[in-house]
């Protein structure tokens, strides 16, 4: 199982950390140990002075491909959830202005929080899938998976360029604006609208 992450994918994220627009998907990946489900308190990490979260929408892949062709694309996928893509942005920072890789920034234990995946055909629309992460009950981040840079299928032709997809791989496709600091005490809620009126969530407590 891998977890692989898409970094500025969103214009106005990119524009509040004042990076480049990028001309093709930004990848990184976690660790399968980076992975945190079923609602499990998020334990502040002691080698960071400032943890920022990131609420994003993540597809669960179905099927095994390489080289996938964007007609395809649309089959590797069959279900969502809310992903938290915790980033120490001090860290993060440290390791870009010496211009090294940022993984310890991005992938130790726990940075990958995951709510349940719901059906597709739950979603109202799938090229709009409308999603928020709230912060001790403040609405902090709201999205729409239309106002991405690179779609859902397109992030898959381009990953499977580079690594086979596998069933059960999971793909964080991205963070809109407001992504920003938490401390100990704090409560995250992530929504994911669904038919209806109805939301997939999660929640999150930082300890």
């Amino acid at each position: 199982m891998k977890i692989i992450c898409i970094g500025r994918n969103y214009v106005e994220h990119i524009h509040e950390l004042q990076n480049a627009i990028p001309e093709d998907p930004v990848v990184f990946m976690k660790p399968p140990s980076a992975l945190l489900v079923g609602d499990k308190p998020f334990y502040y990490p002691d080698f960071t002075q400032d943890l920022h979260y990131e609420g994003e929408i993540v597809l669960k892949v179905c099927k095994n491909g390489r080289h996938v062709q964007p007609e395809f694309a649309h089959e590797y996928y069959n279900e969502i959830a809310f992903g938290i893509d915790f980033t120490a942005r001090d860290i993060q920072a440290k390791c870009k202005a010496k211009g090294l890789p940022w993984e310890i920034a991005k992938g130790f234990d726990g940075s990958a929080v995951l709510s349940d995946f719901v059906s597709i055909d739950q979603v109202p629309d799938i090229k709009a899938i409308e999603f928020e992460l709230h912060k001790n009950g403040q609405a902090v981040q709201k999205g729409n998976s239309s106002m991405v840079l690179f779609n859902f299928e397109a992030i898959i032709v381009y990953v499977s360029k580079f690594f086979k997809l596998q069933m059960g791989d999971m793909i964080y496709t991205g963070t809109p604006a407001g992504v920003g600091p938490v401390q100990i005490g704090d409560k995250l809620e992530g929504f994911i609208t669904l038919k209806g009126g109805g939301k997939q969530f999660l929640t999150c407590e930082v300890k």
